[in-house]
This record gives C-alpha cells, sequence and structure tokens, in this order.
C-alpha cells in the first residue's frame, strides 16, 4: 500500500498507466486538464507515449488506431470535447476496439459553466451516437475509486472488445483525499485475447462462445481489415440483412450476457430494513449518504445504492432493490435523466426526483429537505 493526497483526475491518470494504458491522445480541456498533464508527464517514464492533438476527434481517432496497433489507450475530455469524439467513439464501437473514454462533466449546454460541476452527460455517453449499440459507462464518486474505475474500465474494455466510458464529474474530479493505492502486483490487469489459430485461418470478427472475437494487432503475422461500415467475419463489408442483424445483436448481447461481470455498485444501508432508498452517481452519493444520517435522526430509515455501472442500466438490480423500499428518491445534477431509468425498473408510482441543474452540487441539507418530503408523501 502506498499512501498519496491525491486529485480524482491525478488518480484517472495513475490508475490508466497502473493497468499497462502506454497511449493517451487528446486536447486539454477544463475540469479534465490534470489527466492530460499528468500522462505527458508520466507516460514517458514507463515508455508510453503523449500525444496532444488538435482536437477531439483527432484524439479519438488516434486513440483507435494505436489500440489496433496493440497498445492500451485512452483519452480524456469534457461535455463538448465528448459532443465532438461521438462520431470515432461509433467507429471503435463498431470495429469493436478496446479503448477508453474519460469524461468529466461540466455544467452545460454547449460550453456552459466551464469550471462548474453537472452530471447531465449520462444520456449522451449511452445514446451519444447514431445506430444501435451498447457501451459500458462506470461512474466514480471518490479518489479512490477514480484510480480502481479506471482500471475497471480498462479491464472491460480488453474482455469485451468495446470502448468504455469512464463518466465523471468536476467535484470527484477536482476532490483531493488521502488515498492508499494497492501494490501494483496485486492489481489485476486483464489483457486482450489474442488468436491462436494460424494466420491464414484468422476471422477478426468471428466470436468465440462467449461472444467476443480474439483480436490480432497490427503489425503482426495477422493480417486483418477493420471498417466503420457493415462487415462480416473477415471484416470486409457486407450489407445484407442476415449479417447486419447479426452484426448488431451482437455487439449488446456480447455485454448483456455478462452483467454479473460489468454490473458494480455499493450499498450505504442502515440496517437490514430501510423505507426510503436513494439513489445516486458520483459526486451525488456523499451528501446523500451524509443526508439518509441526518434522516435517521428524524425517524426515517434511509439506505443509499451507488450506481458504479450506469450502462448497460442494471434493471434487475434497480429493481430488486426498490421493492425492499417504501419509496425511491434519485439525486442527480440534472433535470431528470437517471429517474426515467430508475422509473422503467421500479414503477413510476414509487420514484421521485431530486435535481439541480445551476452548477452547483447538492448539500446534505437539500437531500435531507426532499427525503422528508417523499417520506411524508408516502404516509399521507
Amino acid at each position: 500500500m502506498m499512501q498519496l493526497f491525491m486529485q480524482g483526475n491525478e488518480a484517472i491518470a495513475e490508475g490508466a498507466i497502473a493497468c499497462g494504458a502506454r497511449f493517451y491522445a487528446g486536447y486539454p480541456i477544463t475540469p479534465s486538464s490534470e489527466i492530460a498533464e499528468v500522462a505527458s508527464r508520466r507516460l514517458p517514464q514507463v515508455g508510453g507515449v503523449y500525444l496532444q492533438m488538435e482536437d477531439e476527434l483527432a484524439s479519438m481517432a488516434a486513440i483507435i488506431g494505436a489500440s489496433l496497433s496493440g497498445v492500451k489507450s485512452f483519452t480524456a475530455t469534457s461535455g463538448p470535447g465528448f459532443s465532438l469524439m461521438q462520431e470515432n467513439l461509433g467507429v471503435a464501437v463498431m470495429e469493436e476496439v478496446p479503448c477508453v473514454v474519460v469524461d468529466v462533466q461540466r455544467s452545460g449546454p454547449s460550453t456552459g459553466l466551464a469550471t462548474k460541476p453537472a452530471q447531465a452527460d449520462l444520456m449522451q455517453a449511452r445514446w451519444g451516437r447514431h445506430g444501435d449499440q451498447a457501451v459500458i459507462c462506470l461512474s466514480p464518486a471518490t479518489v479512490r475509486e477514480c484510480f480502481d474505475l479506471t482500471i475497471e474500465a480498462f479491464n472491460l474494455s480488453e474482455r469485451f472488445r468495446v470502448p468504455v466510458i469512464l463518466l465523471a464529474d468536476e467535484i470527484v474530479a477536482h476532490m483531493r483525499e488521502n488515498v492508499e493505492l494497492p501494490d501494483p502486483s496485486s492489481i489485476k490487469v486483464v489483457d486482450r485475447k489474442l488468436p491462436t489459430c494460424p494466420p491464414e485461418e484468422y476471422l477478426p470478427f468471428k466470436p468465440d462462445p462467449d461472444g467476443v472475437p480474439p483480436l490480432a494487432y497490427y503489425g503482426s503475422e495477422y493480417i486483418f481489415h477493420a471498417t466503420s461500415s457493415m462487415h462480416g467475419e473477415r471484416g470486409y463489408s457486407q450489407n445484407d440483412p442476415e449479417n447486419a442483424a447479426k452484426k448488431i445483436e451482437r455487439l449488446f448481447s456480447k455485454l448483456t450476457r455478462h452483467m454479473d461481470e460489468i454490473v458494480h455498485f455499493k450499498r450505504y444501508y442502515p440496517g437490514d430494513e430501510f423505507d426510503l432508498l436513494i439513489i445516486t452517481f458520483g459526486a451525488t452519493t456523499r451528501p446523500a449518504r451524509a443526508a439518509a444520517q441526518r434522516a435517521k435522526g428524524e425517524g426515517i430509515r434511509a439506505g443509499v445504492l451507488q450506481l458504479i455501472t450506469l450502462w448497460p442500466f442494471p434493471e434487475e438490480l434497480v429493481e430488486k432493490e426498490a421493492r425492499r423500499a417504501s419509496s425511491v428518491l434519485v439525486c442527480e445534477l440534472n433535470l431528470g435523466q437517471l429517474v426515467h431509468e430508475v422509473k422503467r425498473a421500479a414503477g413510476k408510482d414509487k420514484v421521485f426526483g431530486l435535481h439541480k441543474a445551476n452548477g452547483e452540487g447538492f448539500t446534505p441539507k437539500e437531500i435531507l429537505s426532499r427525503i422528508k418530503e417523499v417520506a411524508g408523501s408516502a404516509q399521507a
């Protein structure tokens, strides 16, 4: 163990290096810029490459190329830059390229309040690209989670040949805490599955029984073609309906078949029983926990469920946990995005929201006030 006083953004960069990332391409943007700054210093020290690009479109293209060459790669941005990355993020989905994209959310729309927090990119992370596709999205609430979930993002990306979005927010990214980082030898690192067949037999998009095809790297003896257009198992364009349906279905099912590996969450419950369930992600988790503690003094039994995996949405988990409560309160720094998913899983009659979109975070007092309103509604 190594104890450090560090920032969330610094922890993200160090987590990436700890799990073997050796290429970063990006364009600095507040509030994610410290990730680029740390990557520019640290990557050359471990034999890696830092590349500042002319914009976010090129940044995303560069990490796709690096990953296809066999190097774990990542980029970091914030809302406006994340919007520009969406087209090539879709390319990574279609070509099944492992890579990690960090979006440190800030207040918008457009350039908005550049240094103020928000959690309004939730739906952009899921639906920002055109076409049907699935991605994995994780969200940290502490500096230590910034480190751990960056590693998990790379591991899931390599395991499932899919881009993974780490959806942080300004509060977590700029927060400084004492953290104990694990010994490097104890960190679980997943590397991509390589082909074992002779090069002439290699089909880069033919899945193994787990739904995930092995991925050779450019420059090896395995020569293959990757295209953003619909393609068959050889990687060349193939536009017949049967193949298109099969490909799209597999982009979803290679993730949904393995939800037990993908879904992460934390429970903060006062005991086995509670009346009100607060659902959070990212920076809203900490004031929600404080509010739940204060609610106990008001005679209200409240528990907090922190969603770490946001996409694919953990519907079964939310439905199961919500069933234990009389009412559910969703706290999020936007005008209501997660609450719709929770209502879909838990039923709209018992789900309430607390939303804020003025560039400031929640206080425990604000959440406690809403807890009392919701608890009163449930008793009425």
